[in-house]
């Protein structure tokens, strides 16, 4: 796929893995449309970016928005044509599955799951999927996680959003062969973005009177650790850009500091030992 005049949408960009998408396509000389939710993001960003990139002022959970920023590309597109739709805008919620509040729960996947059926469905159409029939359809990338493969206690809102945007994209690539619109996942490990930081933000406290109190407290260390270790956002940038130019790509992409224990522990240990694992190590079984 050649880029010149081509241009992408990326949801999110305002920090973490947008931003560094935006930053590593813009360099290779794409045009982004990136979506903020905040008016200052936008300047800020077009400052940073200028002329190569074009802000989009739209939640993806608000639908009306989306489908409006998606009319605003295509009155701006001016003869170049979408290569990409990059799925990226999203959350972690954490707690205990048992006592969170259900409003937490829906945020969530409202936000990782719906969030990308509604952009997918404004954007995809600019992308050839609807038979408009065109030579080079552009490609969809959704950006999964590890966490899309793998559990973790007081994640589950998380993986279940993740597990479930790993059905859906290979659901949706399969519906989309007739247009030859390709759907990818970059699944990335820890990356030093703010949604890392936001772990200081977890809140034992309402879980006081639980099991569960203490552990909380370990993971919330453990995901400010491995964040602070973790791998610039650019990083993932250069995953997306190869998923959304090779010409022959991968359906996923994992990007870890450390692949190999990822795929280790998924292929060599069973589930029952990653239980164990995991419980003592968060204090769930005794010996932590």
């Amino acid at each position: 796929m050649g880029i010149q005049n081509r241009a992408v949408v990326i949801t999110g960009v305002s920090t973490g893995i947008g931003w560094g998408a935006t930053k590593v396509l813009v360099g290779k000389g794409l045009h982004v449309f990136g979506s903020v939710r905040k008016q200052a993001d936008a300047d800020r960003l077009k400052g940073e970016f200028g002329d190569a990139f074009t802000p989009l002022l739209f939640d993806v959970t608000d639908e009306a928005a989306v489908r409006a920023g998606a009319r605003q590309v295509e009155a701006a597109l001016e003869g170049r044509t979408l290569a990409g739709l990059v799925n990226n805008a999203g959350i972690a919620v954490a707690g205990p599955l048992m006592h969170l509040p259900i409003e937490d729960w829906r945020k969530q996947l409202e936000v990782n799951l719906t969030g990308v059926v509604v952009a997918t469905q404004a954007f995809a159409p600019l992308l050839g999927a609807e038979g408009t029939g065109r030579k080079d359809p552009g490609r969809i990338v959704n950006i999964s996680s590890v966490g899309g493969k793998t559990g973790n206690p007081f994640l589950a809102p998380y993986n279940t959003s993740k597990f479930g945007l790993e059905g859906l994209s290979e659901a949706l690539r399969r519906e989309l062969l007739p247009f030859g619109v390709d759907v990818i996942v970059v699944a990335p490990g820890a990356v030093a973005t703010p949604i890392w930081d936001k772990a200081d933000e977890v809140d034992s406290a309402p879980y006081a009177n639980t099991v569960y109190a203490a552990p909380l407290d370990r993971l919330r260390a453990y995901m400010l650790a491995v964040g602070k270790a973790g791998l610039p956002p650019e990083k993932i940038g250069e995953a997306i850009h190869t998923a959304l130019t090779a010409p022959s790509p991968k359906t996923r992409y994992t990007v870890s500091p450390t692949p190999f224990q990822v795929f280790m522990s998924e292929k060599v240990l069973s589930p029952r030992a990653l239980d164990r694992i995991v419980g003592k190590r968060l204090g769930l079984l005794p010996g932590g």
